[in-house]
């Protein structure tokens, strides 16, 4: 059920060295093309990035937040046409959360990595050091990149009570 799994994913950085099937691939690759899209432009584009040179690389394109990419088993760059839509931010990111979304239910783990408004080093955002990597066209932005694999931590679902009620209102806002 999908309560459930929205219960019990968390975000996966650490994973063990077994490959992603083919099969599970396919999947996540379906579950992305399946996401909702403003207006049905579907401006997503997909990089299922398996080569462990690659992943090592692309684990380094910015400076906090994306090292355990190298020890993932597959990434997915999720990008979007910004020439198609101009909402592609928010198409890519809702097809990210249904790749988490996904990896959770056929037993992987997964992680996002956020890529758009990020910098690499030395005045290069981290958008055009994956580019330059993955030979992205200009007009191509990359928003996340996915990182997933078998994973190599237990994590607890959060409990109901550390959920943040108060930033909830109904009708109208109410202050914190």
């Amino acid at each position: 059920m999908f309560l459930d799994l929205i219960e019990t994913r968390r975000s996966i950085r650490k994973f063990k060295s077994k490959p992603v099937e083919k099969e599970k691939i396919n999947l996540l690759i379906e579950a992305g093309l399946r996401s909702p899209s403003s207006r049905g432009i579907n401006p997503w584009r997909f990089i299922v990035i398996e080569d462990k040179d690659l992943l090592e690389k692309l684990s380094k394109a910015k400076p906090h937040g994306a090292g355990f990419l190298k020890e993932a088993s597959l990434g997915i760059a999720v990008c979007g046409d910004a020439s198609k839509s101009d909402v592609w931010v928010e198409d890519a990111s809702i097809a990210s959360v249904i790749i988490h979304i996904a990896a959770h239910d056929i037993g992987l783990g997964s992680c996002w990595i956020q890529i758009r408004k990020r910098e690499h080093k030395h005045g290069k955002s981290a958008d055009t050091y994956v580019k330059e990597l993955l030979k992205i066209p200009d007009n191509i932005m990359v928003e996340s990149i996915i990182a997933i694999g078998y994973p190599d931590e237990v994590k607890k679902g959060h409990t109901k009570d550390s959920l943040q009620f108060h930033k909830v209102s109904f009708n109208t806002y109410a202050k914190e």
